[in-house]
């Protein structure tokens, strides 16, 4: 099961400064999913073992203040839905106002644990001042900076007592690739999993799904045998379009963190948009695999040109990461639903491929020697030798004299170096570069 917490509170408590406190991260992090839906940011972290996800719902001023509490109380009934533990964040230094009364008054109803923490307690003066936070009858309250991190490891050793590793109730759950379907809303994720089921239904058995958002099926026909994950039900809680893209999001963490390849789709007659990106970064960063499905393409006007322009198109946008294999299908016609299954197998097994450490390096090294990393503040940098790590995911290390002179830019180009050799297509490399 995923572990989420969700930040909430109204603006200016100091949500976005927790978040990165809890994420461990800063400015990374908020680019690598900017335009999501303003400032929604999601992340994830990891204390005392265990892994979380964390959702900061910062508010926005949209109007009248009447607006203003409409936004709020969307975003925390979504929060609240979705969380598995919620931080309700309040400032010490202005005390309780009426809108952290609205967002309390919607936490009392939720069957949440809920942690209030009093935030930007920066110094022994203002200890005491969270006294006033206990009025709100929602427990115990944490004193806290979010700013120098005081408090924020207390806090996070009560939070994650609650959470548990992931278990499996059977081996095979364990063994079986696991596939996720994800995208935004209405691109054709539920469709596209009844298009696979709809033929020979006697062998497909539905498994309990194994968190509460995604419903797991194990699939086994044509010779292939996985399990796939839908993320069926994505519920329109509202109106408001920005919502509905929020919600989506928060339901791809979940099945994005249970998978080990991601058929991601998008609509061919939007095109890949800012929420399909979020989704996207989403995957690199927990190093999954993607096969990239482009559905709807019955649905365009059509020439010999048209699907060159739409990959070529797609690839920039996903750059620098952009070896992904980009299938154009129609779900509602069944056009290459099973070629997009083939993909996905195959970059399965790219993903968990193993090179040894002599093949590697007897074709990496003249590589290296052919074409050496350019020389830093006059440090010549020597590469000795290189070996694949055993992670779940491809990660390879390199071992030099002067790891802190390697640039980026050389780092992918070793990792292009390394795709060309290798099939590793769809699958995100990690290049680490350390002290020989």
């Amino acid at each position: 099961m995923s572990n989420i917490i969700a930040i909430v509170g109204r603006p200016n408590v100091g949500k976005s400064t927790l978040f990165n406190r809890l994420t461990e991260s800063n400015n990374a992090i908020v680019k690598e999913v900017s335009g999501v839906t303003r400032d929604r940011i999601y992340g994830t972290g990891e204390w005392n073992g265990k892994n979380f996800s964390v959702i900061d719902t910062g508010g926005y001023i949209h109007g009248s203040e009447d607006v203003f509490e409409s936004e709020i109380r969307k975003q925390v009934e979504l929060a609240i839905q979705e969380a598995d533990v919620i931080l309700f964040l309040l400032d010490v230094s202005t005390g309780i106002l009426d809108l952290d009364l609205t967002v309390a008054q919607l936490l009392r109803k939720s069957k949440k644990k809920i942690f209030v923490c009093a935030n930007k307690v920066d110094g022994n003066e203002r200890v005491g001042w969270s006294s006033e936070f206990w009025s709100l009858g929602l427990g115990e309250v944490y004193d806290l900076s979010a700013i120098n991190g005081s408090g924020t490891g207390d806090i996070l050793d009560e939070v994650v007592k609650d959470f548990e590793k992931p278990t499996s109730d059977t081996e095979n759950e364990i063994e079986l690739p696991r596939i996720a379907v994800v995208g935004k809303p209405n691109v054709g994720k539920s469709s596209f999993i009844n298009a696979l089921m709809g033929e020979n239904r006697n062998i497909v058995t539905n498994i309990s799904g194994t968190t509460r958002d995604s419903i797991l099926t194990h699939y086994k026909n044509f010779g292939f045998d996985f399990l796939i994950i839908d993320t069926a039900g994505i519920r329109k809680k509202a109106k408001v379009f920005e919502d509905i893209e929020y919600y989506s999001v928060v339901r791809s963490i979940r099945t994005i963190e249970n998978s080990d390849v991601c058929i991601f789709m998008v609509d061919a007659q939007e095109g890949i948009q800012k929420q399909d990106l979020a989704i996207y970064y989403m995957i690199e960063k927990n190093s999954k695999g993607v096969v990239l499905l482009v559905n709807k393409w019955d649905l365009l006007e059509k020439d010999h040109m048209t699907m060159k322009a739409f990959e070529e198109k797609i690839k920039q946008q996903l750059a620098p990461f952009n070896d992904v294999p980009i299938i154009f299908t129609s779900v509602i016609n069944k056009q290459r639903i099973h070629k997009a299954i083939e993909k996905a197998m195959e970059v399965y097994k790219n993903r968990v491929s193993k090179i040894s450490t002599s093949e590697l390096n007897e074709y990496i090294l003249p590589v290296i020697q052919n074409n050496p990393p350019p020389a830093e503040k006059g440090k010549y940098i020597k590469i000795k030798f290189a070996t694949q790590l055993p992670t779940h995911a491809p990660s390879f290390a390199f071992f030099c004299n002067h790891p802190q002179y390697i640039t980026e830019s050389y780092k992918r180009f070793i990792e292009n170096k390394i795709r060309e050799k290798y099939s590793f297509s769809g699958v995100p490399i990690k290049i680490f570069f350390r002290k020989k």
